[in-house]
């Protein structure tokens, strides 16, 4: 049976005459992995704040695993906390920054070499242990931030832009990482993003806010295939297609959309998702086909329509098989 490790009911949060968080309530379900996505401003720092107590809220309750995150020093026990763009001394050592955190944290000074050797091993970073931080790159700076909050155990992870400002390699290697604590851990890991191709790639869940309130909520999968009916088929071939010709082979498949030919020659087909593998089929009968895929709506079209094309707010929050939109 799921059970419930977060629980955000009714929490407003002001500063000043700004409104950063508006009537939120959201669940998220232990061991779980969960996007809050938005554009800058949205909300999504504030709620993490929230969370781990660095803020109160001036309205509504909060409860992460059976605790109130106005109780301080203890929710701290229970929750690792890594805000965006973490920076260490660059004298001192991965190995050395993992001990004052450890130390700090509470981990037994009997057992904190095999703890830190193991965090270590987790995000990747043995061999550069005992190398000086200053030398790191933004990947690794990254992973060195989460080992120092992964090596006091938290049951619940709350990570700010884990991806901001990493190239290619480091996202790779981050999400690797996250990917393996949700595969052999019950950590229940909450993360904030504006990009969506990273979460969608790591999240189970997630949450779209916009100007402080939660307008969509659901399952990554659910809410793609909710997004609409229509799907992209990119067909490789050996050579150029005859657009018109590929047009008159088509011509038969119900709901085409659109079709494109691409720079290295193949077709880009846009139809309705029942309608793929026919457009395919018709295709392959009359051209040489080297190899396909069909894309599904991604999360980028669950955002344009939870928030609109600019970014504007859309009336009314929805979320996947129910109304209310305030579970993810």
């Amino acid at each position: 049976m799921t059970t419930t490790e977060i629980t955000v009911d009714g929490v407003t949060k002001r500063y000043g005459d700004v409104t950063s968080l508006a009537d939120v309530s959201l669940t998220v379900p232990a061991g779980s992995t969960v996007g809050l996505l938005g554009t800058n401003g949205a909300g999504k720092t504030t709620l993490l704040r929230l969370l781990v107590g660095h803020d109160r809220p001036d309205a509504g309750t909060i409860d992460v695993g059976g605790h109130s995150p106005t109780e301080g020093a203890s929710i701290r026990r229970h929750v690792g906390y890594l805000p965006e763009n973490a920076g260490f001394p660059p004298s001192l050592t991965g190995r050395e920054v993992l001990d004052f955190h450890a130390d700090v944290r509470g981990v037994p000074a009997a057992s904190r070499g095999d703890r830190i050797a193991e965090v270590l091993e987790t995000v990747g970073l043995t061999a550069a242990a005992d190398r000086r931080v200053g030398g790191y790159s933004n990947g690794m700076n990254g992973r060195l931030g989460l080992a120092t909050v992964l090596v006091a155990e938290p049951r619940v992870l709350l990570l700010d832009e884990p991806f901001s400002g990493l190239d290619p390699t480091g996202v790779d290697a981050l999400v690797d990482v996250l990917e393996r604590l949700r595969a052999d851990t019950s950590m229940t890991i909450v993360l904030t993003s504006h990009t969506l191709a990273e979460a969608e790639r790591v999240c189970e869940r997630v949450a779209i806010l916009d100007d402080g309130r939660v307008q969509v909520t659901g399952g990554t999968d659910d809410l793609r295939r909710a997004a609409g009916d229509e799907v992209t088929v990119a067909v490789r071939t050996p050579g150029e297609y005859d657009l018109s010709r590929a047009l008159e082979h088509l011509g038969d498949v119900d709901d085409l959309r659109e079709i494109e030919r691409l720079d290295d020659g193949g077709l880009r087909i846009r139809c309705a998702r029942e309608e793929a593998f026919d457009a395919l089929g018709v295709v392959h009968d009359g051209f040489v086909v080297e190899g396909f895929e069909v894309r599904e709506p991604d999360l980028g079209a669950v955002f344009r329509d939870a928030v609109g094309p600019d970014g504007e707010e859309r009336p009314g929050p929805t979320s996947t098989g129910r109304t209310g939109g305030d579970r993810p």
